[in-house]
């Protein structure tokens, strides 16, 4: 299933805006990290490793607001750290929903019964909860007992309560297609989640565990065993179908990470949120300034085994809105 046609709507006429006004390089997401704290210690993230005065640091509101709408970007997704730990979070999302931006809050869910009194439904918010497989998967994976049950729970009181509830689920070596069919069946069907991103587990230099994560072969074989027996078309994803089509190796794409460009306390993150070779102090310098060229697999050894959504769903979004044939299968969800 495609996203909802408001934000295709949305999302097609900024692309084409853009395109006429010949910009080769522009946002299409956001990922806006307003802290690097959390409440928990997943092994596969290397987020918490930072010294602990920078955990402590909260980014103010109009900061992270003026960040937004300097680039220009559509979309926010507000990760970190954990970002119901920001005491200004409700805050911030209500400024960015008002300028109309489509607001995507990544959380493990822990803090939203605590905190849901803080936001209100609307077409422009949605949860983004973390769940990374079943009961003892999940748990495994954020390296603490009960919160797969705790985060399940919390996503049933927001559906109660009219939220949109989308989930992100990321892969790692020791998943199977079948741990893969698993969760997203039970995300897809016993959850009743709105929508569903998926993306391999990308190789964060200080993560705790080094071993957990997939190769392009490996990522390759599982998505193509996973998706087979009609599962990719019954699923609902917020992906597009090239996307898909990559993670199964069936299309490759360059990576155009600076269509997803990340912006924290230390300002812009060169040359993705998930690596780190210095900031930039606005987007514009951020997309002028980088050497774009030298990264992406094949030019740099960090991104040898990097499927990320954040480099290369942006590239299948921008091939798709190219072909009439792509963008009529998108619409169909095939």
């Amino acid at each position: 299933m495609p996203m909802p046609v408001r934000q295709s709507l949305r999302v097609g006429a900024y692309i084409l805006a853009q395109r006429l006004r010949r910009r080769e390089r522009f946002p299409l997401l956001v990922e806006l990290e307003p802290l690097f704290a959390c409440n928990l210690k997943c092994a596969g993230c290397g987020k918490i490793q930072h010294p602990a005065g920078v955990l402590k640091q909260r980014m103010p509101v109009e900061q992270a607001v003026a960040a937004v709408e300097e680039c220009g970007a559509p979309m926010v997704s507000i990760a970190g750290g954990e970002p119901l730990m920001h005491p200004q979070i409700g805050e911030m999302v209500e400024e960015l929903v008002a300028r109309r931006k489509y607001v995507f809050l990544c959380t493990n869910a822990l803090l939203i019964p605590r905190k849901i009194e803080r936001f209100t439904p609307s077409p422009y918010f949605a949860w983004a909860v973390h769940i990374d497989g079943l009961r003892e998967r999940h748990d495994a994976s954020v390296c603490k007992e009960g919160v797969f049950d705790e985060a399940v729970a919390a996503v049933r009181e927001c559906r109660r309560r009219g939220f949109r509830v989308t989930t992100n689920t990321t892969f790692f070596a020791g998943d199977s297609p079948r741990t893969v069919i698993e969760v997203l069946d039970f995300l897809n069907d016993d959850l009743g989640v709105d929508q569903m991103m998926i993306s391999p587990g990308y190789a964060y230099e200080k993560a705790p565990d080094q071993d957990c994560f997939l190769g392009v072969r490996q990522t390759r074989e599982m998505f193509r065993a996973a998706f087979a027996g009609g599962n990719r078309k019954r699923w609902r994803f917020n992906h597009s179908p090239l996307f898909l089509d990559f993670l199964e190796g069936k299309a490759d794409f360059p990576c155009t990470a600076w269509a997803i460009p990340s912006y924290s306390v230390f300002g812009w993150q060169r040359p993705c949120y998930l690596m780190a070779d210095g900031y930039a102090q606005s987007y514009r310098e951020l997309v002028e300034e980088t050497d774009w060229s030298s990264y992406g697999r094949g030019r740099d050894p960090r991104c040898a085994n990097c499927m990320a959504h954040c480099g290369y769903e942006p590239t299948a979004v921008f091939a798709t809105l190219g072909s009439l044939r792509e963008s009529l299968r998108a619409l169909r969800g095939a």
